[in-house]
């Protein structure tokens, strides 16, 4: 199971955004300095984050990105669907009878691989943005 850079990187620019935007609307190329993510990208992203309404943009000369919602109301698997990052274990569809090796039977393993899947998918559902800041807060006292 891999996330792509799409997902892991949404998830830095919130985190970067939510630091922030209780002062200013934030500048996706302030985001973009901090976290080294190219300015390009982080606009693809923002669109769909924009799009599935968990930030809205401020036009204006002091214009940029704030959040739509408390941070501890966006979870991770808010922003994974919002940027189209799916998080499989398994290549076969759950309500497929096909297997995930192309064969008419699921895999011996096929059960462990879709109970990690249930149990990371799990996992972000529980995490939000205030979890992510308020890790990032501990880590530096």
């Amino acid at each position: 199971m891999k996330l792509t850079s799409k997902g892991r990187y949404a998830v830095m620019a919130l985190v970067d955004l939510a630091r922030f935007d209780n002062i200013n609307p934030v500048s996706l190329r302030d985001i973009s300095l901090r976290q080294g993510i190219s300015l390009d990208y982080l606009e693809q992203i923002f669109s769909k984050l924009k799009k599935d309404q968990i930030v809205k943009s401020i036009r204006g000369t002091h214009g940029g990105y704030v959040l739509s919602k408390k941070p501890n109301e966006i979870k991770l698997t808010n922003i994974f669907h919002a940027v189209d990052e799916k998080v499989k274990t398994v290549q076969c569809k759950k309500e497929s009878k096909k297997g995930c090796n192309g064969k008419s039977t699921k895999c011996v393993t096929h059960n462990l691989w879709d109970e990690l899947e249930n149990h990371i998918n799990t996992f972000f559902e529980k995490k939000s943005l205030e979890d992510l800041l308020k890790n990032n807060i501990e880590r530096r006292t």
